[in-house]
Protein backbone atom coordinates (compact mmCIF):
# COMPACT_ATOMS: atom_id res chain seq x y z
CA UNK A 1 0.00 0.00 0.00
CA UNK A 2 1.71 3.28 -0.49
CA UNK A 3 2.39 6.00 1.78
CA UNK A 4 1.03 8.47 0.45
CA UNK A 5 -2.63 7.18 1.38
CA UNK A 6 -4.10 8.97 4.11
CA UNK A 7 -0.84 10.65 4.86
CA UNK A 8 -2.74 14.03 5.00
CA UNK A 9 -6.34 15.04 4.79
CA UNK A 10 -8.36 18.35 3.77
CA UNK A 11 -9.45 20.59 6.99
CA UNK A 12 -10.75 23.38 6.06
CA UNK A 13 -12.84 24.31 2.57
CA UNK A 14 -13.56 28.47 1.46
CA UNK A 15 -15.21 29.53 -1.14
CA UNK A 16 -16.86 32.95 -2.68
CA UNK A 17 -20.06 33.35 -4.30
CA UNK A 18 -19.82 33.24 -7.82
CA UNK A 19 -20.64 35.93 -10.26
CA UNK A 20 -21.00 35.94 -14.07
CA UNK A 21 -17.65 36.25 -16.07
CA UNK A 22 -16.32 39.59 -15.69
CA UNK A 23 -18.82 40.96 -13.18
CA UNK A 24 -16.91 39.55 -10.04
CA UNK A 25 -16.93 43.35 -7.76
CA UNK A 26 -13.49 42.72 -6.45
CA UNK A 27 -10.15 41.29 -8.33
CA UNK A 28 -8.62 38.20 -8.47
CA UNK A 29 -6.23 38.31 -5.74
CA UNK A 30 -8.85 39.65 -3.27
CA UNK A 31 -11.35 36.68 -4.01
CA UNK A 32 -8.45 34.53 -3.24
CA UNK A 33 -8.06 36.07 -0.26
CA UNK A 34 -11.79 35.33 0.94
CA UNK A 35 -11.41 31.70 -0.36
CA UNK A 36 -8.55 31.14 2.08
CA UNK A 37 -9.62 32.90 4.83
CA UNK A 38 -12.70 31.40 4.88
CA UNK A 39 -11.54 28.07 4.39
CA UNK A 40 -8.56 28.64 7.82
CA UNK A 41 -11.75 29.64 9.22
CA UNK A 42 -13.58 26.45 8.75
CA UNK A 43 -10.62 24.32 9.71
CA UNK A 44 -10.46 26.50 13.00
CA UNK A 45 -6.38 27.59 12.07
CA UNK A 46 -5.16 31.01 12.56
CA UNK A 47 -4.71 31.87 8.73
CA UNK A 48 -1.24 33.77 9.42
CA UNK A 49 0.18 30.05 10.20
CA UNK A 50 -0.77 28.82 6.26
CA UNK A 51 3.42 28.25 5.44
CA UNK A 52 2.50 26.31 1.83
CA UNK A 53 0.42 27.59 -1.25
CA UNK A 54 -0.30 25.41 -4.38
CA UNK A 55 -2.46 26.28 -7.55
CA UNK A 56 -2.64 25.36 -11.20
CA UNK A 57 -2.58 26.51 -15.01
CA UNK A 58 -2.66 29.88 -15.38
CA UNK A 59 -3.50 31.43 -11.55
CA UNK A 60 -2.34 35.23 -11.21
CA UNK A 61 -2.76 35.35 -7.32
CA UNK A 62 0.53 34.00 -5.76
CA UNK A 63 1.55 34.06 -2.67
CA UNK A 64 4.11 36.94 -2.79
CA UNK A 65 0.51 38.68 -3.64
CA UNK A 66 -1.02 37.42 -0.94
CA UNK A 67 1.41 37.43 1.70
CA UNK A 68 0.97 41.16 2.94
CA UNK A 69 -2.89 40.92 3.33
CA UNK A 70 -2.51 37.79 5.05
CA UNK A 71 -0.59 38.18 7.67
CA UNK A 72 1.74 35.01 6.70
CA UNK A 73 4.38 34.48 8.95
CA UNK A 74 6.19 32.68 6.64
CA UNK A 75 6.50 30.73 3.30
CA UNK A 76 8.18 27.62 3.50
CA UNK A 77 6.49 25.71 0.17
CA UNK A 78 5.03 26.84 -3.10
CA UNK A 79 4.56 25.32 -6.33
CA UNK A 80 2.08 25.49 -9.23
CA UNK A 81 0.77 22.89 -11.33
CA UNK A 82 1.94 23.31 -15.09
CA UNK A 83 -1.08 22.16 -16.88
CA UNK A 84 -4.62 23.35 -16.50
CA UNK A 85 -8.06 22.09 -15.58
CA UNK A 86 -6.02 18.35 -15.88
CA UNK A 87 -3.97 20.13 -12.90
CA UNK A 88 -7.04 20.26 -10.31
CA UNK A 89 -6.20 17.13 -8.57
CA UNK A 90 -2.66 17.08 -9.20
CA UNK A 91 -2.70 19.72 -6.73
CA UNK A 92 -3.81 17.53 -3.97
CA UNK A 93 -0.37 15.49 -4.80
CA UNK A 94 1.65 18.29 -4.55
CA UNK A 95 0.50 19.19 -1.18
CA UNK A 96 0.82 15.82 0.29
CA UNK A 97 4.06 15.71 -0.89
CA UNK A 98 4.88 18.74 0.63
CA UNK A 99 3.57 17.97 4.15
CA UNK A 100 5.15 14.39 3.67
CA UNK A 101 8.45 15.64 3.22
CA UNK A 102 8.23 18.06 6.12
CA UNK A 103 8.59 20.79 3.49
CA UNK A 104 5.03 22.67 4.86
CA UNK A 105 3.12 22.37 7.75
CA UNK A 106 -0.45 23.79 6.46
CA UNK A 107 -0.92 24.05 2.60
CA UNK A 108 -3.30 26.16 1.29
CA UNK A 109 -4.56 24.93 -2.13
CA UNK A 110 -6.82 27.38 -4.11
CA UNK A 111 -8.11 29.26 -7.67
CA UNK A 112 -9.52 32.32 -8.69
CA UNK A 113 -10.58 33.67 -11.38
CA UNK A 114 -12.07 37.02 -12.07
CA UNK A 115 -12.51 38.01 -15.96
CA UNK A 116 -12.84 41.84 -15.68
CA UNK A 117 -9.14 42.29 -14.19
CA UNK A 118 -7.25 39.19 -16.21
CA UNK A 119 -9.07 37.77 -19.56
CA UNK A 120 -11.65 34.71 -21.20
CA UNK A 121 -10.13 31.41 -19.34
CA UNK A 122 -10.70 29.86 -23.30
CA UNK A 123 -8.45 32.43 -24.26
CA UNK A 124 -5.38 31.86 -21.87
CA UNK A 125 -5.87 28.24 -22.53
CA UNK A 126 -5.78 28.75 -26.19
CA UNK A 127 -2.58 30.90 -25.83
CA UNK A 128 -0.46 28.06 -23.34
CA UNK A 129 -1.56 25.11 -24.96
CA UNK A 130 -3.48 24.82 -28.15
CA UNK A 131 -1.38 23.60 -30.48
CA UNK A 132 -0.53 25.26 -33.99
CA UNK A 133 -2.60 22.81 -35.92
CA UNK A 134 -5.74 23.35 -34.00
CA UNK A 135 -5.31 27.51 -34.22
CA UNK A 136 -4.60 27.66 -37.76
CA UNK A 137 -7.70 25.44 -38.72
CA UNK A 138 -10.08 27.84 -37.00
CA UNK A 139 -10.20 25.62 -33.42
CA UNK A 140 -9.21 28.22 -30.83
CA UNK A 141 -11.86 27.33 -28.32
CA UNK A 142 -11.81 23.78 -25.80
CA UNK A 143 -15.67 23.22 -27.02
CA UNK A 144 -14.39 23.01 -30.45
CA UNK A 145 -11.38 21.08 -30.06
CA UNK A 146 -13.30 18.51 -27.94
CA UNK A 147 -16.78 18.70 -30.14
CA UNK A 148 -14.25 16.17 -32.59
CA UNK A 149 -14.28 13.71 -29.13
CA UNK A 150 -17.79 14.16 -28.51
CA UNK A 151 -18.63 13.25 -32.43
CA UNK A 152 -16.37 9.99 -31.88
CA UNK A 153 -17.84 9.13 -28.91
CA UNK A 154 -21.31 9.07 -30.64
CA UNK A 155 -20.73 8.08 -34.16
CA UNK A 156 -18.04 5.57 -33.68
CA UNK A 157 -18.91 4.23 -30.02
CA UNK A 158 -22.56 4.73 -30.60
CA UNK A 159 -23.00 6.46 -26.83
CA UNK A 160 -26.69 8.16 -27.74
CA UNK A 161 -27.22 11.94 -26.60
CA UNK A 162 -29.75 11.07 -23.51
CA UNK A 163 -26.48 10.23 -21.85
CA UNK A 164 -25.32 13.62 -22.04
CA UNK A 165 -28.77 15.49 -21.30
CA UNK A 166 -28.78 13.18 -18.45
CA UNK A 167 -25.41 14.36 -16.83
CA UNK A 168 -27.27 18.16 -17.43
CA UNK A 169 -30.16 16.79 -16.09
CA UNK A 170 -28.10 15.83 -13.08
CA UNK A 171 -26.41 19.09 -12.85
CA UNK A 172 -28.89 20.99 -12.86
CA UNK A 173 -30.96 18.92 -10.43
CA UNK A 174 -28.47 18.88 -7.71
CA UNK A 175 -27.93 23.05 -8.17
CA UNK A 176 -31.70 23.35 -7.77
CA UNK A 177 -30.73 22.43 -4.41
CA UNK A 178 -27.81 24.25 -3.61
CA UNK A 179 -28.17 28.17 -2.50
CA UNK A 180 -25.06 29.13 -3.69
CA UNK A 181 -25.12 27.59 -6.94
CA UNK A 182 -25.12 29.86 -9.93
CA UNK A 183 -27.69 27.88 -11.88
CA UNK A 184 -30.21 27.79 -9.24
CA UNK A 185 -32.96 29.11 -10.83
CA UNK A 186 -32.26 27.56 -14.47
CA UNK A 187 -35.10 25.48 -15.46
CA UNK A 188 -34.18 22.31 -17.29
CA UNK A 189 -36.23 20.06 -19.17
CA UNK A 190 -35.73 18.12 -23.18
CA UNK A 191 -36.99 21.28 -24.51
CA UNK A 192 -34.76 23.84 -23.49
CA UNK A 193 -32.18 21.53 -23.54
CA UNK A 194 -32.74 20.64 -27.49
CA UNK A 195 -33.66 23.95 -28.55
CA UNK A 196 -30.48 25.85 -27.26
CA UNK A 197 -28.03 27.35 -29.61
CA UNK A 198 -25.30 25.19 -31.14
CA UNK A 199 -22.00 25.87 -29.43
CA UNK A 200 -20.12 23.95 -31.59
CA UNK A 201 -21.59 20.68 -33.14
CA UNK A 202 -22.78 18.44 -31.38
CA UNK A 203 -22.39 20.47 -28.29
CA UNK A 204 -25.19 22.93 -27.80
CA UNK A 205 -25.37 25.55 -24.88
CA UNK A 206 -25.96 23.26 -21.71
CA UNK A 207 -23.57 20.89 -22.85
CA UNK A 208 -20.75 23.48 -22.04
CA UNK A 209 -19.80 24.24 -18.80
CA UNK A 210 -20.02 27.90 -17.14
CA UNK A 211 -16.87 30.42 -17.10
CA UNK A 212 -17.60 32.49 -13.65
CA UNK A 213 -15.87 35.12 -11.38
CA UNK A 214 -14.97 33.35 -7.96
CA UNK A 215 -12.14 31.63 -5.76
CA UNK A 216 -12.29 28.47 -3.99
CA UNK A 217 -9.61 27.02 -1.40
CA UNK A 218 -9.10 23.73 0.74
CA UNK A 219 -6.61 23.09 3.67
CA UNK A 220 -4.59 20.18 3.50
CA UNK A 221 -2.73 19.24 6.89
CA UNK A 222 -1.10 16.30 7.91
CA UNK A 223 -3.51 13.31 8.88
CA UNK A 224 -2.35 13.97 12.54
CA UNK A 225 -3.05 17.06 12.64
CA UNK A 226 -6.08 16.64 10.99
CA UNK A 227 -7.72 15.17 14.24
CA UNK A 228 -7.52 17.76 16.44
CA UNK A 229 -9.04 20.49 14.01
CA UNK A 230 -12.74 21.77 13.80
CA UNK A 231 -13.99 20.06 11.17
CA UNK A 232 -14.14 16.21 9.99
CA UNK A 233 -11.13 15.35 7.66
CA UNK A 234 -11.23 13.89 4.30
CA UNK A 235 -8.47 11.94 3.76
CA UNK A 236 -6.18 12.23 0.80
CA UNK A 237 -6.45 8.19 -0.55
CA UNK A 238 -4.70 8.99 -3.64
CA UNK A 239 -4.16 11.68 -5.72
CA UNK A 240 -2.03 11.00 -9.52
CA UNK A 241 -0.76 13.30 -12.24
CA UNK A 242 0.72 12.43 -15.79
CA UNK A 243 -0.31 11.40 -19.46
CA UNK A 244 0.01 7.87 -20.90
CA UNK A 245 2.53 7.26 -23.84
CA UNK A 246 1.17 9.05 -26.87
CA UNK A 247 -0.45 11.84 -24.86
CA UNK A 248 1.50 15.58 -23.89
CA UNK A 249 2.01 17.98 -26.84
CA UNK A 250 1.19 14.77 -29.47
CA UNK A 251 -2.80 15.60 -29.65
CA UNK A 252 -5.06 13.08 -30.60
CA UNK A 253 -2.46 10.33 -30.60
CA UNK A 254 -3.85 8.75 -27.58
CA UNK A 255 -4.62 5.24 -28.78
CA UNK A 256 -7.25 4.07 -27.86
CA UNK A 257 -8.70 6.73 -25.50
CA UNK A 258 -9.21 9.72 -27.87
CA UNK A 259 -13.20 9.86 -27.37
CA UNK A 260 -12.15 9.24 -23.16
CA UNK A 261 -10.63 11.73 -21.26
CA UNK A 262 -6.98 10.16 -21.12
CA UNK A 263 -7.48 9.37 -17.98
CA UNK A 264 -7.80 5.20 -17.53
CA UNK A 265 -3.75 5.19 -16.26
CA UNK A 266 -4.19 7.42 -13.73
CA UNK A 267 -7.66 5.65 -12.70
CA UNK A 268 -5.87 2.43 -12.38
CA UNK A 269 -3.13 4.26 -10.33
CA UNK A 270 -5.23 5.48 -8.38
CA UNK A 271 -7.16 2.37 -7.75
CA UNK A 272 -4.12 0.30 -6.90
CA UNK A 273 -2.78 3.34 -4.47
CA UNK A 274 -6.19 3.30 -2.52
CA UNK A 275 -6.78 0.12 -2.80
CA UNK A 276 -10.24 0.75 -3.70
CA UNK A 277 -12.42 0.43 -7.24
CA UNK A 278 -14.99 1.83 -9.05
CA UNK A 279 -17.62 0.07 -6.96
CA UNK A 280 -16.23 0.93 -4.28
CA UNK A 281 -17.05 4.68 -4.57
CA UNK A 282 -19.99 6.71 -3.09
CA UNK A 283 -20.16 9.93 -4.67
CA UNK A 284 -18.26 11.34 -7.49
CA UNK A 285 -17.01 15.11 -8.47
CA UNK A 286 -16.94 14.82 -12.55
CA UNK A 287 -15.10 17.30 -14.05
CA UNK A 288 -17.21 18.42 -16.97
CA UNK A 289 -15.91 21.16 -19.42
CA UNK A 290 -18.20 19.51 -21.68
CA UNK A 291 -20.34 16.62 -20.41
CA UNK A 292 -19.23 14.09 -23.21
CA UNK A 293 -15.69 14.35 -21.77
CA UNK A 294 -17.19 13.40 -18.08
CA UNK A 295 -18.43 10.59 -19.55
CA UNK A 296 -15.32 9.59 -20.65
CA UNK A 297 -13.70 10.32 -17.92
CA UNK A 298 -16.00 7.56 -16.39
CA UNK A 299 -15.39 5.04 -18.31
CA UNK A 300 -11.85 5.10 -17.64
CA UNK A 301 -12.34 5.01 -14.16
CA UNK A 302 -13.97 1.88 -15.08
CA UNK A 303 -17.77 2.79 -13.81
CA UNK A 304 -19.02 1.70 -16.88
CA UNK A 305 -18.31 0.47 -20.23
CA UNK A 306 -17.98 2.43 -23.47
CA UNK A 307 -20.93 0.58 -24.89
CA UNK A 308 -22.54 0.53 -21.65
CA UNK A 309 -22.69 4.80 -21.32
CA UNK A 310 -26.56 5.34 -22.51
CA UNK A 311 -28.02 2.12 -20.14
CA UNK A 312 -25.92 3.98 -17.43
CA UNK A 313 -26.31 7.33 -17.38
CA UNK A 314 -29.63 7.97 -16.78
CA UNK A 315 -30.79 11.14 -14.53
CA UNK A 316 -32.22 8.31 -11.81
CA UNK A 317 -28.06 6.93 -11.50
CA UNK A 318 -27.19 9.96 -11.53
CA UNK A 319 -28.22 11.37 -8.94
CA UNK A 320 -28.68 12.08 -5.09
CA UNK A 321 -29.35 10.20 -2.70
CA UNK A 322 -29.35 7.15 -4.22
CA UNK A 323 -28.37 6.70 -7.96
CA UNK A 324 -26.12 4.24 -8.69
CA UNK A 325 -23.37 6.78 -8.92
CA UNK A 326 -24.38 10.52 -7.81
CA UNK A 327 -22.44 13.27 -10.10
CA UNK A 328 -21.78 16.71 -9.45
CA UNK A 329 -23.69 16.76 -6.39
CA UNK A 330 -23.12 20.62 -5.89
CA UNK A 331 -24.16 21.24 -9.25
CA UNK A 332 -20.62 20.67 -11.05
CA UNK A 333 -18.91 22.89 -13.27
CA UNK A 334 -22.07 22.60 -15.49
CA UNK A 335 -24.61 23.59 -12.57
CA UNK A 336 -22.97 25.26 -9.74
CA UNK A 337 -20.22 27.43 -11.54
CA UNK A 338 -16.91 27.07 -13.20
CA UNK A 339 -13.76 28.70 -11.92
CA UNK A 340 -11.25 25.58 -13.66
CA UNK A 341 -13.19 22.90 -11.34
CA UNK A 342 -12.00 23.68 -8.72
CA UNK A 343 -15.33 24.01 -7.04
CA UNK A 344 -15.77 20.09 -7.14
CA UNK A 345 -13.04 19.80 -4.37
CA UNK A 346 -14.45 21.58 -2.02
CA UNK A 347 -17.84 19.51 -2.60
CA UNK A 348 -15.84 16.34 -2.67
CA UNK A 349 -15.13 17.17 1.19
CA UNK A 350 -18.77 18.16 1.75
CA UNK A 351 -19.99 14.61 1.13
CA UNK A 352 -17.16 12.89 3.57
CA UNK A 353 -18.45 15.21 5.99
CA UNK A 354 -22.46 14.96 5.34
CA UNK A 355 -22.59 18.45 4.93
CA UNK A 356 -23.80 18.53 0.92
CA UNK A 357 -27.01 20.16 0.08
CA UNK A 358 -27.78 16.40 -1.88
CA UNK A 359 -25.95 14.65 0.86
CA UNK A 360 -25.08 10.75 -0.35
CA UNK A 361 -26.05 8.80 2.70
CA UNK A 362 -23.25 7.61 4.43
CA UNK A 363 -20.95 8.68 2.37
CA UNK A 364 -17.35 7.32 2.61
CA UNK A 365 -15.30 7.34 -0.79
CA UNK A 366 -15.60 10.41 -2.46
CA UNK A 367 -13.69 11.42 -5.93
CA UNK A 368 -12.85 14.05 -8.11
CA UNK A 369 -11.44 14.13 -11.56
CA UNK A 370 -9.53 16.30 -13.16
CA UNK A 371 -10.14 18.38 -16.62
CA UNK A 372 -10.45 15.69 -19.30
CA UNK A 373 -8.56 15.76 -22.56
CA UNK A 374 -5.68 18.04 -21.07
CA UNK A 375 -2.35 17.64 -21.87
CA UNK A 376 -1.84 16.05 -18.78
CA UNK A 377 -4.47 14.97 -15.78
CA UNK A 378 -5.02 13.86 -12.11
CA UNK A 379 -7.09 12.16 -10.52
CA UNK A 380 -8.26 12.05 -6.45
CA UNK A 381 -9.90 9.63 -4.53
CA UNK A 382 -10.71 11.23 -0.64
CA UNK A 383 -12.02 9.33 1.77
CA UNK A 384 -13.68 9.38 5.76
CA UNK A 385 -11.81 7.81 8.62
CA UNK A 386 -13.50 4.63 8.58
CA UNK A 387 -11.44 4.14 4.80
CA UNK A 388 -7.86 3.96 6.17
Amino acid sequence: MSKFRGAAAIAGIGQTPYYKRATSPEPEVKLALRAITAAADDAGIDVRDINGFVSYASERSDPAKLMPALGTREVKFASLVWFHGGGLPATLNIATAAIMAGQADIVAVYRSMAESSSQRLRVIVAQNDTSSQYLVNGLDSPAQILALRAQRMMEYHGVPQSALYATVQASYYHAKNNPKAYGRNTEMNADIYNNARMISEPYRLFDCSRENDAAGCVLVVSAERAKDLKQKPAYILSAPMGTMEGGGALEENWRPYYATAGQKELADRMWRESGYGPKDVDVAQIYMNMNSMGIGAMVDHGFFAMEEAGAFCTVDNLIAPSGKLPINTSGGDLGEGFIHGFGLVPEAVRQIRGTSTNQVPGAKLSLVTGGPGDLMSSTALLGSAETL
